[in-house]
């Protein structure tokens, strides 16, 4: 889910303080020819945050659209994840890979 306000960004970012989370994203490929659906699992491990570090960035960034409350492309990213399994861009908003794999060989 998004945060619905500060309070709230604040609590997510704790929870997954010094936690992994997975992230997943469910695609569906559509033509009159074939349909194919397929999910994406990236597992994201979040360093130990500061109650601090958390407050700067509810503050300075926008974490009100994002699910979860960040966006590892931003500050906290660089921060806060030590590490990914899985693809990152599917943690970004879209299994770019495995998107295209399955594209190439899609009727459309």
């Amino acid at each position: 889910e998004k945060p619905t306000d500060r309070a709230d960004a604040i609590n997510m970012l704790s929870a997954l303080s010094g936690q992994v989370h997975e992230v997943i994203t469910g695609v569906c490929i559509l033509s009159k020819q074939k349909q194919v659906s397929f999910s994406d699992t990236t597992r994201v491990y979040f360093n130990i945050l500061t109650l601090n570090e958390i407050e700067h960035y509810v503050d300075n960034y926008k974490p009100y659209d994002k699910a979860g409350g960040y966006a590892c492309q931003e500050w906290i990213g660089a921060i806060a994840i030590n590490k990914f399994e899985g693809d990152y861009f599917n943690v970004v908003g879209l299994p770019i890979n495995k998107v295209y794999q399955m594209l190439k060989n899609f009727p459309l």
